[in-house]
């Protein structure tokens, strides 16, 4: 089987998803996982859940680990631009004859044993499968929509690490943050080490009440047993935020947060505070405190406000942003530093142009409401089978809400009239859809990171 096998595989279980046999192609996760060697047994770590940031703490968690001195395996969902960016050791996805060795040898005992899981089944257990052929026995692990199904749960890892809750995703977890906290945080399991980040009131309250029917957990809560504070000073690159992060074991002191955004702050504590935990549950040793800095500051995270400074579509040249934003509050969170972009751009007689893009589900008019209402806004489609058509979240945005909205039939020529638009040297956004992000990094000539 070569890579191209394994996409077309997997894009055909995302394009053909039969609903009522959901569950039990969930259940067959344990059973394909025991099929093949149990994998899972030689790994510990974290598995991270939440609404928004897990992607971003994941990848400040693996930059934590490797200061421990410890291989970091770490499982990033979804992916941008390919499947093989969703198994990295130290941060750097495998080759694709890497994915494909490891895919083949899962799909092999699936088809033996008659054992049809989804498509986040094969992601899971090719990674833990590629972890044990390469040596690598520490997991940083991303859930993907919830928690307590989510194939990564699966692996078993016994520090749970939740970023935040929020209202998305309300057809499959439920319309009310508490129950969309009680599928997420059920991921937990008895004995378990978990991090809670900053919640709400009442995503607070529905987490104590599933946690209170677990046995022999340890917890540490953000603004109680973990507090951060940050604060930006002047470096030799420009501004840089620092941030003091104290936890039950330590006390750690002038950390680098190289990812744009007040936000990340948060994420970046709650990383630190769940390697803690790790070295709590003796996984690793504690991270040495230089190369702690050293490695956070170096922390990448495509496609979460990410700039190209000088990107090229066709003759225009200009400037773009790309955020994988899916939800009102992911919109609202990085707004101020779209804002700033904005700002920067020094063209107030052009304003940015949005590229946009959602899966049917969305609240679209929630997620476009906290950019202003007067800039040019290109709706369009992605490869997905989830995605919207274009014509259709026009319709359900109202006349009177935006400024000039336009469709296109897809990504690359919604590149191509935003930046006709934004005009030479212009700002383009793109947000409302990771897929979208993958699709505009490729059509930029950005390799997968």
């Amino acid at each position: 089987m070569d890579y191209q096998e394994c996409v077309d595989i997997l894009e055909e279980l995302h394009g053909h998803v039969d609903w009522p046999l959901r569950e039990a192609r969930h259940a067959n996760v344990p059973r394909l996982l025991a099929a093949l060697g149990h994998p899972e047994r030689e790994l510990r770590g974290m598995l991270v859940v939440g609404t928004n940031g897990k992607g971003s703490t994941c990848a400040f968690a693996v930059s934590a680990v490797a200061a421990t001195g410890a291989r970091a395996g770490s499982m990033p969902s979804p992916h941008l631009q390919e499947p093989r960016e969703r198994i990295r050791v130290d941060g750097v996805p495998v080759t694709r004859a890497e994915y494909a060795a490891a895919f083949a040898e899962v799909h092999r005992a699936a088809e033996r044993d008659d054992l049809p899981v989804m498509a986040t089944g094969l992601y899971a257990a090719t990674a833990a499968v590629h972890f044990r052929n390469a040596g690598v026995r520490l997991a940083v692990a991303e859930a993907s929509i919830g928690g307590s199904r989510a194939a990564a749960r699966e692996l078993d890892l016994d520090v749970k690490v939740v970023t935040g809750i929020g209202l998305d995703h309300v057809g499959l977890l439920g319309d009310t943050l508490a129950e969309i906290t009680r599928a997420k945080v059920e991921a937990v399991r008895d004995g378990d080490h978990v991090v809670l980040g900053r919640l709400d009131p009442e995503a607070a309250a529905a987490a104590g009440r599933v946690l209170d029917r677990r046995t022999g957990l340890s917890v540490w809560r953000m603004d109680r047993e973990i507090h951060y504070t940050a604060r930006t000073v002047d470096g030799p690159g420009g501004p840089t935020a620092l941030v003091d992060v104290t936890t039950p074991r330590a006390v750690h002191r002038d950390l680098p947060c190289p990812l744009p955004g007040a936000h990340q702050h948060h994420n970046l504590a709650v990383a630190v505070a769940a390697v803690d935990a790790m070295v709590d549950r003796g996984h690793v040793r504690a991270p040495d405190a230089a190369d702690l800095r050293t490695r956070l500051a170096a922390t990448r995270w495509p496609g979460r406000l990410e700039l190209v400074p000088a990107a090229r579509l066709g003759d225009w040249t200009g400037r773009v942003l790309l955020d994988g934003a899916t939800n009102p509050q992911g919109v609202a969170t990085v707004t101020p530093e779209i804002l700033r972009h904005a700002r920067a751009a020094g063209h107030p007689d052009r304003p940015p142009v949005l590229v946009f893009s959602a899966f049917a589900h969305k609240d679209v008019p929630g997620m476009l409401a906290p950019l202003p209402a007067h800039w040019p806004l290109i709706l369009t489609r992605t490869g997905s089978h989830e995605c919207a058509d274009p014509a259709a979240l026009r319709a359900r945005l109202a006349p009177t809400d935006r400024g000039p909205c336009l469709t296109a039939e897809d990504t690359r020529s919604a590149l191509r009239r935003a930046g006709e638009l934004a005009g030479p040297g212009g700002l383009v956004v793109v947000l409302g859809s990771l897929r979208l992000v993958g699709e505009a990094r490729t059509a930029l000539g950005l390799p997968p990171a």
